[in-house]
C-alpha cells in the first residue's frame, strides 16, 4: 500500500482550507485517509500550519511519499530536517543530544524569521493605511476648496444679479419720476 502525505481540500468555494493527511495513494483527493496530520489555511498572511512534526516524521520515517505542496509545508516546519537528523542518528554519525540541539537551533531561527517578516507586513500595511489616509486629505481638501469656490462664485454672481436688478429698478423708477413733473 503506497502510502502519500497530501493536502485534503475542506472550505467555501473561493476560500480553501486543507488537512494534511496520510492517505493511500490509490483513494481520490478528498477521499478516505489513514491519519490526519494537521490543517494548511493559505488565506492568512503568512499561511496557517499546524502539524504534528513527530507522526510526520513518523510517517516519512516508514516510506509515506509527500506531494509537492505537502514537501513544501513539511520541510518548512522542519519535518524533513527531522527526518534527516534521525536518520543521522540512527546511523551512530550524531548522538540523539546533538540532533536536538541543531534542530532547536533551526527552529529557533525560523521562528525569529518568521516573526520579522510578519512585523515587516505589518509595518507595511500601516504605512499603506497612512499613505491611502494622506491622499484622502488631499483629495477632500481639493475638493472642499473646489465646493467653496464654486459657492463664492454663485455668491457673486448672485450679488451681481441683485445688484443689476436693483440698478433696473432704479433706472425704471428714475425715468418715471421725471416723467410725472413734466406732464403738469
Amino acid at each position: 500500500m503506497p502510502t502519500r502525505i497530501r493536502l485534503q481540500r475542506h472550505g467555501k468555494k473561493n476560500q480553501p482550507f486543507y488537512h494534511i493527511v496520510v492517505a493511500d495513494g490509490r483513494v481520490p483527493r478528498d477521499g478516505k485517509f489513514i491519519e490526519k496530520l494537521g490543517t494548511y489555511n493559505p488565506l492568512t498572511n503568512p499561511a496557517t500550519i499546524e502539524l504534528n512534526v513527530e507522526r510526520a516524521v513518523y510517517w516519512i520515517g516508514t516510506g509515506a511519499q509527500p506531494s509537492e505542496t505537502a514537501r513544501r509545508i513539511l520541510s518548512y516546519k522542519g519535518v524533513l530536517l527531522k527526518h534527516h537528523l534521525q536518520v543521522g542518528v540512527q546511523k551512530n554519525a550524531i548522538s540523539q543530544e546533538q540532533a536536538d540541539v541543531k534542530f532547536n537551533e533551526w527552529l529557533q531561527a525560523k521562528e525569529a524569521k518568521i516573526a520579522n517578516a510578519k512585523s515587516e507586513n505589518d509595518n507595511k500595511e500601516r504605512t499603506v493605511k497612512k499613505e491611502r489616509l494622506e491622499a484622502e486629505k488631499k483629495h477632500n481638501e481639493t475638493v472642499a476648496a473646489a465646493v467653496e469656490a464654486k459657492r463664492k462664485a454663485a455668491a457673486e454672481a448672485e450679488a451681481a444679479a441683485k445688484a443689476e436688478a436693483e440698478a433696473a429698478a432704479n433706472a425704471e423708477e428714475a425715468p418715471a419720476a421725471e416723467e410725472t413733473p413734466a406732464a403738469e
